[in-house]
């Protein structure tokens, strides 16, 4: 609702977040972290967040970034954060295999509606269900540069598969991989490698925000045009040699902002 009346606000924060691939491929992620942490804090009215990847889960058995509070009911709830570019996502981690090994022991081939959907109430609705995720996605591929916010429809993709198939060769893959797809042969999501020769960071459950978009929902109605913040760059390098009495100048200015963009969408 919040970007749909105020677009410019997700614009200008996405457009700063995707500025980071500038100055590294993997900066970008980790500052959207913090940025949406403030984005909701700032602009999301009876929401408050809390950055909490880095503190209490990031070396442990969960993935989540961010912690929402609604403070009106209490009620609180994870956010797992994935910056990518449009193309395969990530979207849970298997760590320990479970899902590989038990679509492994099985057949290479299932069709048949109930076991379709044992295999996804076992092994992908169970684990999606542990967190929500939201995909920050960016198209760099043509001239203009693109983003859209991103939720994978559980419930859409799951009444349309009609096939799990093993698939050995391919590109350069090295393990197979199971494939959940649907009636026009689109490949919702799949589960990917599994034995200890495997990259453990490539395990899990991948989609595609490109060939399965039709399975996502768009928090912004679609992609948004977006452009590189080049200032942000150069503000970041004074920044880091800059003493905290010009970091407190600076700070005091990005509020008062902040608090003109507040004004100019009526959220004050």
């Amino acid at each position: 609702m919040l970007i749909s009346k105020h677009p410019q606000l997700i614009t200008t924060t996405l457009s700063n977040i995707f500025t980071m691939r500038l100055v590294g491929n993997k900066t970008h992620g980790d500052l959207a972290e913090i940025a949406i942490t403030e984005f909701i804090n700032q602009f999301m009215y009876d929401f408050k967040s809390e950055h909490v990847g880095k503190d209490r889960f990031r070396s442990k058995e969960h993935e989540e970034d961010i912690e929402i509070i609604n403070e009106i009911t209490k009620a609180k709830f994870p956010v797992s954060l994935k910056a990518y570019g449009v193309g395969p996502l990530q979207l849970s981690t298997d760590k320990t295999a479970q899902m590989y090994g038990q679509l492994q022991a099985g057949a290479e081939e299932i069709v048949d509606k109930a076991g379709i959907e044992d295999c996804w109430n076992a092994l992908v609705a169970a684990d999606l269900r542990k967190k929500n995720i939201l995909a920050l996605i960016y198209d760099e591929k043509k001239k203009s540069k693109k983003f859209n916010i991103l939720a994978f429809d559980e419930e859409t993709a799951k009444t349309s598969v009609v096939k799990i198939q093993k698939v050995a060769e391919g590109g350069r893959r090295i393990h197979p991989v199971y494939r959940f797809l649907d009636s026009d042969g689109i490949w919702i999501c799949e589960v990917r490698y599994g034995s200890g020769t495997a990259n453990a960071l490539q395990r899990g459950l991948w989609s595609h925000t490109q060939n399965g978009l039709k399975y996502f929902e768009s928090l912004t109605n679609g992609w948004i045009d977006y452009s590189h913040n080049h200032v942000l760059v150069t503000l970041f390098s004074h920044a880091l040699i800059a003493t905290d009495k010009g970091h407190e100048a600076a700070l005091a200015k990005l509020k008062e902002d902040i608090e003109e963009q507040k004004h100019r969408s009526n959220l004050k």
